[in-house]
C-alpha cells in the first residue's frame, strides 16, 4: 500500500511516535480515528465506520464531536485500553498537530466514580540494590493528589497491600515484572491493568531525586521508608508527567503508609470478610454498603479507607469514638450537618483538575459553595453542647479557615451565579470583576439593546408589519418582513434571502452593528478566557488548601455516617483497651442483623481462654458467629460503635481468617492446597496480638490426615503463636484437647432434636458437641429421601461399630462394616436343583457366591473410606447395595 499523506498520514505518524493503544487526533471540530485504531474504536464504541481517502488508498475513519470526546475516552480507558490525544493549534502555514495526553486507567481524570482510583508502583529490592528481598510500593490517585508509599516485608506483604488500595493500574519494576507469579496474582486478585513503564524511571538516584524535587528533600527524609519505596515513587511521578495528566502540582503531599500503624488484613481475610463487596463480588451485602450513609463521594472514599486500613492506635481510636458519640447523642445536629454536607463539591478532585486546566467556571462555583460549608459546620457544632467538647471542633479547625474563607470570596464575586458549561463562550463573570471586562460588557449589551429594539423602531419609522430581527449561521444579522408588506420596505434595505412568506434584508448599519457585536464577543470571550485561566491557576495553587478542606469535610462525614448507623441500629460504644479480654455481650452480625432476625450471642475471651473450639451442626451458625467477632473487633478498630448490648475489645495488630472452600485449578491449585496456603500464611503472619479465625481446617484430605493438620495447628497456634483464635471444627476429637492445653475452651451451637426433628437454636454454649446433623441438613437441600435414610442407616451401624471397638471388639475393617449394613449375606442364590449355578464361586465355609456378587465384594475392598466425602461414600455404597439388589431380581 503506498505510504499514506495529508490527515491519515500524519495520524498514521503521531500513531507510530506513542506507545499508546489507541489515538484520537483533533480534526476541527472532532476527534478522529483511522486504520486500525478506528476499526477497534468502531467496534468497541458502536461508533459508525467511514472511509477516507489518501493517496489512492482507502483508510477506515470514525469519529467523536470534539465536546464529547471524554465519555468515549472513559470507556475505552475502563476497558483497558491507553489512548493518546492529540490536539490541534494554528501555524503559519495551517494546522498542525501533537500529542498532548496519554489517557491511562491510572491516570484518567474524567471520572464520576465516587471510589479512589490508584495509580499504583512495586519494585523488588533486588532490583534496585536493596540488599534483601523486601519490596516498595507507592500509590497515587491522580483525581485527588493523594500520595502514599510503603514497605511490604515480602511478597505476601506486597500482595496484601496492592489488594487493600485495589489499584485501576499497576507499574510492575525490573525484576517484579519477570516475576510471572507475581504478576499472575495481580492479574487474578485485582482489575488491573498492568504496564510497563520504562525500567530507567525505577533506577535508585534517579528515583530519589524526583521524590526529593518534588516534595522536599526533608519531606522524604522523615518519611523513613526503603530504596525499594522510593525507586517506586520516583516511577509514578515520572510516569505521571510522561502522560501529560498535568496534575503533579495537585501531589504536594507523599505519607509512609506503616505496616505498624494499622491492622493488618491480608487479601484472603479482607474477601473472607465481604469488607467491600461479597464474595460474589458485589457491592450490595458488603460490611461498607452496611454502614455508609455518608452525603459526599470524599466521605464515602475516606470511610471505605478506613475499614480496609484499620488503626492500631488507641489514641487514635479513641478520639474517632468521642466524635462518634457525640454526633450519635446530637441528632438534630447530626441531621443538619448531613444536611449541609449533602451540596458539597469534591474538593480534592477540584484541586486536581483545576491543576490539569480542565475545571470549569460551574466547578469553581462549586468549590466556592463547598468552602462556605466548612465554617457552617464550624458554627453548628459550636451552637450544639453535645459536639463542642468533642474532636470535632479540632477537625473543623485544622484547615486555614482565614485563607479559605479568602478564596471563597473571591471565587464567589468572581463567577457568575449560574455560568455556561464551556469556558470559551462567555458569561462567566460577575460584574464588577474587571474593570476593563465591564466596559467590554457594557458595550456589548449597549449593542445588544439597539439589535434587540430594531425591529419595533423600524416597524414605527417605516410603518412595516411582521418584522423581526435575528441572527443565524448563515445569513449573520437580518431584517425579516413578511411578503405582503416586503414592497414597502425604504431603498437601502438590501435584500438577501426570500423564503416562502417572507423576504430577509440587511442594511449597512446593521451590517456595522453585526462587525462590532462580533468583534465585542470575540472580545469579550478572550478577554473572560484568559481571566479565567488566571484565576484556575490561583486556585490550582491553593490546591493543598482544598485539600485540607476536603479532608476535613470527609472526615466529619464518615463520623457521620457511623453515628447515624449506631444511633438507627443500636449500637454501642466498645471499651478498648491494650489487654489481652474480648468480651461481647449479645453480639451481632453487623450485615446479616440487618437482613434478618439475628438471635444475639456472647463471645469471652482472655489471657486464659485465648482459643475457641466451635461444634455445633452444620448451618447452624459457626463462620456467621466467627465472623461476627472479627466484624465487631474490625469496626471498633476503625472507631465505630459495634452490634452488641455491651463489648470490650482488646486491640489487635492482625485479623487473619480461613474460610470456606476456593480452589485455583487454572493455577494448578486444588481446594486442599489453597486451603494449606492460607493455613501456612497465618502460622507464619499471626502473632501473639492477632485474632485468628479458621473454619474447617484438613478438611478437604482424608479423615485421619486433616485430623492430624487440624491438631497440630491447634497445638501451634495455641503454644508457639499465642494469637486469640476461634476454630470452628466437625473433627470433635479436637474437643479433647481442652482437657490438655490450658488456653483451649470449647463452644457449641445448640441444636434441640425431638422426634427425629431438629432445630438449629443459633445459641452459643459453653462446653463441646458429638453431633454435626449433616445427615438433616442434607434432607434440608433435598437429597432424596432414598439417600438420606440410608445415610441414617449407615451413620447408625458406624456408630454402633464405634461403640463396639471402644469397648475391644467389632471389626477392625470398617469397610466390610458398611458391607455388611449394605446387604446383610452375600451368600450366593441356589439353583433350581440345589448344586451350584454356572459361575458360582465356593467359599472357605463352602457356602457359594455369585460373579456379580464377588464383583461388588471386591470394589467394596477397593473403596477407601477415609478418603471418600460422606456423600459420595453413601452413594456408593447405595449403588452396590442396588447391584446385589438388581442380582437377586
Amino acid at each position: 500500500m503506498t505510504e499514506a499523506t495529508g490527515i491519515v498520514g500524519e495520524f498514521l505518524s503521531l500513531k507510530a511516535d506513542t506507545d499508546a493503544d489507541i489515538l484520537a487526533m483533533q480534526c476541527g471540530d472532532f476527534y478522529e480515528f483511522f486504520a486500525e485504531d478506528a476499526e477497534l474504536v468502531a467496534d468497541e464504541l458502536d461508533l459508525k465506520l467511514s472511509k477516507k481517502s489518501s493517496h489512492g488508498s482507502s483508510y477506515p475513519m470514525a469519529g467523536v464531536p470534539l465536546a464529547d470526546l471524554t465519555p468515549y475516552l472513559k470507556a475505552l480507558v475502563e476497558r483497558g485500553y491507553r489512548v493518546a490525544v492529540a490536539d490541534q493549534y494554528e501555524t503559519d502555514s495551517g494546522h498542525a498537530r501533537e500529542i498532548v495526553r496519554v489517557v491511562t486507567p491510572g491516570t484518567l481524570l474524567e471520572t464520576t466514580d465516587a471510589d479512589a482510583q490508584y495509580l499504583a508502583a512495586v519494585v523488588d529490592g533486588d532490583a534496585v540494590g536493596a540488599g534483601d528481598t523486601a519490596y516498595g510500593l507507592a500509590f497515587a490517585d491522580v483525581t485527588t493528589g493523594r500520595f502514599l508509599v510503603a514497605d511490604a516485608e515480602d511478597e505476601d506483604d506486597a500482595l496484601t497491600e496492592l489488594y487493600r488500595f485495589d489499584p485501576v493500574e499497576v507499574l510492575p519494576g525490573p525484576d517484579a515484572r519477570a516475576n510471572d507469579e507475581l504478576l499472575s496474582t495481580i492479574r487474578e486478585r485485582l482489575d488491573a491493568t498492568l504496564t510497563l513503564h520504562d525500567t530507567e524511571a525505577f533506577a535508585p538516584k534517579r528515583a530519589d531525586h524526583a521524590v526529593g524535587d518534588h516534595f522536599g528533600r526533608e519531606t522524604v527524609d522523615r518519611l523513613a521508608v526503603g530504596t525499594p519505596t522510593i525507586a517506586a515513587a520516583g516511577a509514578i511521578l515520572e510516569y505521571v508527567a510522561e502522560t501529560g495528566a498535568g496534575v503533579l502540582a495537585s501531589m504536594t503531599r507523599i505519607q509512609a503508609h506503616h505496616g505498624d500503624d494499622h491492622v493488618t488484613l491480608d487479601a484472603t481475610t479482607q474477601r473472607n470478610l465481604e469488607l467491600t463487596e461479597t464474595m460474589q463480588g458485589d457491592r450490595d451485602g458488603s460490611l461498607f454498603e452496611t454502614i455508609d450513609h455518608t452525603e459526599t463521594s470524599a466521605g464515602g472514599r475516606l470511610l471505605k479507607e478506613w475499614l480496609q486500613r484499620p488503626r492500631r492506635s488507641l489514641e487514635v481510636l479513641e478520639r474517632r469514638q468521642e466524635s462518634v458519640d457525640a454526633l450519635a447523642s446530637a441528632a438534630l445536629a447530626r441531621d443538619e450537618i448531613q444536611d449541609q454536607l449533602g451540596e458539597a463539591y469534591d474538593l480534592a478532585r477540584l484541586a486536581s483538575k483545576a491543576s490539569h486546566g480542565s475545571a470549569d467556571a460551574r466547578d469553581l462555583r462549586s468549590a466556592a459553595e463547598t468552602l462556605g460549608v466548612l465554617p457552617a459546620l464550624a458554627e453548628t457544632i459550636a451552637s450544639s453542647p453535645d459536639l463542642t467538647e468533642s474532636p470535632l471542633s479540632e477537625i473543623v479547625d485544622r484547615p486555614d479557615r482565614e485563607a479559605a474563607r479568602e478564596l471563597r470570596e473571591t471565587l464567589a464575586e468572581a463567577i457568575a451565579d449560574d455560568p455556561p458549561s464551556t469556558v470559551t463562550q462567555g458569561e462567566l463573570f460577575q460584574r464588577g470583576y474587571d474593570p476593563d471586562l465591564d466596559e467590554v460588557i457594557d458595550q456589548h449589551e449597549e449593542v445588544k439593546e439597539w439589535l434587540d429594539t430594531l425591529a419595533e423602531r423600524e416597524k414605527g419609522k417605516y410603518s412595516l408589519s411582521h418584522v423581526t430581527v435575528d441572527r443565524n449561521k448563515t445569513d449573520g444579522y437580518y431584517i425579516q418582513v413578511g411578503k405582503s408588506a416586503a414592497d414597502g420596505v425604504p431603498d437601502h434595505y438590501e435584500q438577501i434571502k426570500t423564503l416562502k412568506n417572507s423576504k430577509r434584508f440587511t442594511t449597512d448599519e446593521l451590517e456595522d452593528k453585526e462587525r462590532e457585536i462580533l468583534r465585542l464577543e470575540e472580545q469579550r470571550g478572550e478577554l473572560e478566557y484568559e481571566l479565567f485561566e488566571e484565576l484556575r491557576e490561583e486556585v490550582a495553587a491553593r490546591a493543598e488548601l482544598l485539600q485540607d478542606v476536603g479532608r476535613a469535610l470527609a472526615t466529619v462525614d464518615a463520623l457521620s455516617s457511623l453515628a447515624s448507623h449506631a444511633a438507627e441500629n443500636r449500637w454501642v460504644k466498645p471499651d478498648l483497651h491494650q489487654g489481652d479480654d474480648l468480651r461481647l455481650e449479645q453480639g451481632r452480625h453487623p450485615v446479616v442483623e440487618q437482613t434478618t432476625e439475628f438471635v444475639p450471642n456472647d463471645v469471652r475471651m482472655d489471657k486464659d481462654r485465648g482459643f475457641l473450639v466451635v461444634t455445633g451442626p452444620n448451618m447452624s451458625g459457626k463462620s456467621t458467629y466467627m465472623r461476627q467477632v472479627a466484624g465487631i473487633t474490625l469496626l471498633a478498630q476503625i472507631g465505630s460503635f459495634v452490634p452488641a448490648k455491651e463489648a470490650e475489645i482488646g486491640l489487635v495488630d492482625g485479623i487473619f481468617t480461613r474460610v470456606g472452600a476456593l480452589d485455583e485449578l487454572a493455577q494448578g491449585r486444588s481446594t486442599f492446597m489453597v486451603e494449606m496456603s492460607e493455613l501456612s500464611n497465618i502460622l507464619h503472619a499471626a502473632t501473639e496480638e492477632s485474632l485468628v479465625i479458621l473454619d474447617e481446617v484438613g478438611r478437604g484430605t482424608a479423615t485421619y490426615d486433616g485430623i492430624s493438620i487440624a491438631w497440630a495447628a491447634t497445638e501451634y497456634l495455641h503454644n508457639e503463636v499465642q494469637a486469640k483464635t476461634l476454630f470452628a471444627t466437625h473433627y470433635h476429637e479436637l474437643t479433647g484437647l481442652a482437657d490438655s492445653l490450658p488456653r483451649v475452651a470449647n463452644v457449641h451451637i445448640a441444636a434441640d432434636e425431638r422426634d427425629g426433628d431438629v432445630t438449629f437454636l443459633r445459641t452459643v454454649r459453653d462446653g463441646p458437641t458429638d453431633r454435626s446433623y449433616g445427615i438433616h441438613v442434607a434432607d434440608l437441600a433435598g437429597v432424596p429421601d432414598p439417600v438420606v435414610e440410608r445415610s441414617r442407616d449407615v451413620l447408625e451401624r458406624l456408630r454402633e461399630e464405634k461403640a463396639i471397638e471402644a469397648k475391644g471388639g467389632g471389626s477392625s475393617d470398617p469397610v466390610q462394616a458398611v458391607f455388611d449394613l449394605g446387604s446383610g449375606q452375600f451368600s450366593g442364590a441356589a439353583s433350581p436343583d440345589g448344586g451350584q449355578s454356572a459361575g458360582e464361586s465356593e467359599t472357605d465355609e463352602g457356602e457359594t457366591i455369585d460373579p456379580e456378587a464377588k464383583a461388588v465384594l471386591e470394589d467394596l475392598e477397593t473403596l477407601d473410606v477415609n478418603t471418600t466425602p460422606p456423600i459420595e461414600l453413601v452413594s456408593k455404597v447405595q449403588t452396590l447395595q442396588q447391584r446385589l439388589t438388581d442380582r437377586d431380581d
